[in-house]
């Protein structure tokens, strides 16, 4: 009998490792014994989801017997609404997760060359990896500031697509429209993925999503999400938005029914509930002051960010800092995954979970001293 072990894998798969998602709170409080536990540890709203998204995902329980819209037109006629776009040019996805791969899966070949700023979104590496292809990291300036010069400076004539996480995660950072104008001016016949997962929350005057782009014609693809502002990742919908024919291109790798019912009900209501919107970039921007008042007093830098989450430095020790942060019932996210062992990536909660961890964070660093 031939054995399981004699059973091989893909090659490509020795470059690839399991995504890592930070610890659900039931875990660290069965594993620690600790009563309270804040997670700002995954990025998500601390509002909670969209109320009208509750509202329509109770009206829509009793026809889970029917499979999902295949197209999702619902849903895309709304997205197409709100960002001024033909529902053509927008794809539905379970979670934007997926549709990094199904981009990887429609454009890339073995051999193809992915550029990525480092340290960003992990997914972009995985999407590439699971074809083939090369990542050609190109790392950030002094700050964390996007490097667009060295950016333009590694196409080669296999890269394919270049990748920019705008805010980024983890560094919170945006591209400037001037920085983006110059690459989207500067390089032919590759895709320029623009994921704007955080967009709601940036503020900055010179910031953009990258759909002016789309419109003018350029090969850009901006990618979004329903689990940040919205509230409601955990029914998992994100989509891009491109031209007709990158939107084909993708149509064809995807598998059917891919956006389950709820979650097309859930993000249709969403995406139109203009006042859940509004309070949590209001609570998310009060949020962020808090914490870097905080982290002043504290004497502890950290990046500015446009997102909702902020990377501060905690020292040498950062991941004993971590792991005794957790023991105080807060779930924040370690940087070591990003080659950062002296950070760590604080999501922005409600005024009482900051200054929790505030409280959490300082009296361990007084303890230190």
């Amino acid at each position: 009998m031939t054995s399981s072990s004699n059973i091989k894998a893909r090659k490509t798969l020795d470059k690839i490792q399991p995504y890592s998602p930070g610890k659900p709170i039931w875990e660290v409080q069965k594993e620690l014994g600790l009563d309270r536990v804040i997670k700002l540890a995954s990025n998500e709203n601390p509002l909670g989801p969209s109320p009208k998204a509750l509202v329509a995902i109770q009206n829509g329980l009793a026809e889970l017997n029917r499979y999902p819209d295949a197209d999702a037109s619902a849903l895309k006629k709304a997205i197409a609404k709100e960002f001024h776009v033909n529902p053509q040019q927008v794809i539905p996805t379970n979670g934007a997760d997926e549709l990094i791969t199904l981009i990887s899966e429609a454009f890339l070949e073995e051999g193809d060359e992915v550029i990525v700023p480092s340290p960003s979104f992990s997914e972009y590496d995985f999407g590439a990896h699971i074809m083939g292809a090369t990542v050609v990291p190109v790392k950030f300036s002094e700050g964390f500031e996007f490097n667009v010069d060295a950016m333009i400076a590694a196409v080669t004539d296999k890269t394919k697509i270049i990748y920019i996480c705008t805010p980024n995660n983890p560094t919170g950072t945006y591209m400037t429209k001037s920085d983006l104008d110059k690459l989207v001016k500067a390089i032919d016949d590759v895709l320029v993925v623009i994921d704007a997962a955080y967009d709601h929350f940036a503020d900055a005057t010179d910031y953009t999503n990258g759909i002016e782009y789309i419109n003018a014609g350029y090969p850009v693809l901006t990618l979004e999400t329903f689990s940040k502002i919205y509230g409601i990742a955990g029914v998992r919908v994100g989509f891009g938005i491109a031209s007709e024919s990158i939107i084909q291109s993708i149509l064809k790798v995807k598998e059917p029914f891919n956006v389950n019912t709820l979650a097309q009900i859930a993000a249709t209501a969403a995406i139109e509930d203009a006042e859940h919107v509004k309070t949590s970039q209001e609570t998310n921007k009060a949020g962020r002051k808090q914490l870097y008042k905080a982290f002043d007093e504290l004497g502890l830098a950290y990046i500015e960010s446009m997102a909702n989450f902020v990377l501060v430095q905690i020292g040498e020790d950062g991941e004993k800092l971590y792991t005794e942060l957790m023991a105080k019932g807060v779930i924040v996210r370690h940087g070591k995954i990003w080659g950062l062992p002296d950070y760590v990536r604080v999501s922005v909660g409600t005024p009482e979970e900051n200054q929790f961890f505030i409280d959490a964070l300082t009296g361990l660093l007084v303890k230190q001293a």
